[in-house]
């Protein structure tokens, strides 16, 4: 591997991964700020800013943005998540510094028309509107505020009609340089690129951005879990199932990603095989942990007919009790297998590895190397996994939503309640 990073005079970080072989190039400014960061009446702004990008700057009107990219046969896209936000590029090598002086441009230089601001804000209501009409969208939006109550981390990224409507150019421009500052910024590229290019490039079009770092978000607390049940009469009925996991720095992170995996990771996971296949309880059913700078969260996911609802949950608390004690050889070294799998195909790919390459610095300060993750994952053994499974399982209450209609709802969501009594029956033991 080729990686390369330089820590510029604004404290921003630029990193990169030559890769030889490739004619093309991702790269992309990845900014540690999301929907986390935001005060109550800044619900949702982190998104809206995102879309506002390309919508124009003081050089160029939206359709020049990407007219100028898509001329050279490349591609901008933009994200928001819970704890970054991203703008990102996709060119042939010679248009390398083209696509940074777009990206440069639609931060340091964004016009906010009230026009353009108006239509996307109504652009984004419509948004709202479609994750309602989306059940799982929904159910999620339940969990969360459930596990992370009365705080930003437990609200939508799309903010409400209310709170959209407050925001105008003002709100922008003051969001925009309290938390894009230098130090919590990564330009990442990977693919056909020159490090000392993409710095020379780098430090002429971003050095507008103030040195010092942004306002820190507050610190997550995982709720006390529970129970909810949402009626709307729905063909389906959608079970979540949530426990506070680990942050990104936790030493057992990796051995709960392998249980993790285990349970419901893919088709060959227990959860998969036990209520899908063997019982036909469910179309899709799947476990993941979400890791946060100091929280982390395990969610599960299944939808059921409402009728089969309370079984499906007595089987998905009864599988993750027993899979704490009974996992094998065998299992590890699949879900072992799999993981390094994602992680070297992941390599393959000059975007996923832009991704990387950013998302590790904001998270550990710099990127970690290959045979460092290899390590990590090959260090994972049954007891290590064993013990993180324990540890999930005992370190909060859960945390069960139930979406749909019927009267199996109730009865499904009281069984998750199974999970912290067998773990307190056991540590009685």
């Amino acid at each position: 591997m080729s990686v390369e990073i330089s820590k510029l005079a604004s404290g921003l970080t630029v990193v990169t991964d030559k890769m030889p072989h490739l004619e093309t190039a991702a790269l992309g400014v990845w900014a540690g700020v999301g929907g986390r960061d935001e005060k109550p009446n800044e619900h949702g702004i982190s998104h809206l800013l995102e879309h506002m990008a390309f919508k124009g700057t003081t050089k160029r009107s939206s359709r020049e943005i990407v007219e100028e990219i898509e001329a050279v046969g490349g591609d901008l896209n933009a994200g928001t998540s819970t704890e970054t936000t991203s703008y990102y590029a996709r060119v042939l090598k010679a248009d390398v510094p083209l696509a940074l002086d777009v990206l440069a441009d639609i931060l340091a230089n964004p016009a906010f028309e009230p026009d353009e601001l108006e239509r996307e804000k109504n652009v984004i209501v419509q948004e709202i509107g479609a994750a309602q009409d989306t059940p799982d969208d929904v159910v999620f939006e339940h969990l969360n505020e459930l596990c992370y109550p009365d705080q930003p981390m437990g609200r939508s990224l799309l903010g409400t009609a209310k709170t959209l409507r407050a925001f105008n150019r003002d709100s922008l421009r003051d969001y925009l340089s309290t938390h894009y500052r230098g130090p919590d910024m990564v330009v990442a590229a990977a693919g056909a690129v020159d490090h000392k290019q993409v710095v020379a490039e780098v430090e002429k079009r971003f050095a507008s951005f103030e040195a010092t770092p942004g306002p820190k978000p507050q610190a997550a607390m995982f709720g006390k879990g529970g129970a909810k049940v949402v009626h709307r009469e729905l063909e389906q009925a959608h079970l979540t199932l949530a426990l506070e996991g680990v942050p990104q720095s936790d030493l057992s992170l990796f051995s709960l990603q392998v249980f993790t995996n285990i349970l419901g990771g893919g088709m060959s996971s227990r959860l998969f095989q036990e209520v899908r296949e063997k019982r036909g309880l469910c179309y899709s059913i799947y476990s993941f942990h979400a890791p946060y700078t100091d929280t982390g969260f395990f969610g599960l996911y299944t939808g059921t007919d409402p009728a089969d609802a309370p079984e499906m949950m007595e089987v998905v608390v009864d599988i993750m009790n027993d899979s704490v004690e009974t996992l094998t050889e065998a299992e590890i070294a699949r879900a072992k297998a799999q993981m390094k799998a994602g992680l070297l195909m992941a390599l393959e790919s000059c975007s996923s590895r832009a991704e990387q390459l950013a998302r590790h610095v904001l998270a550990y300060g710099r990127p970690q190397t290959v045979e460092e993750l290899v390590g990590r994952i090959d260090a994972v053994s049954v007891e290590s996994t064993r013990d993180a499974a324990r540890a999930l399982l005992s370190r909060s209450r859960p945390a069960v939503v139930a979406l749909g209609s019927g009267r199996g709802l109730d009865t499904a969501v009281s069984f998750a309640e199974g999970l912290t009594r067998a773990r307190a029956k056991a540590r009685l033991h």
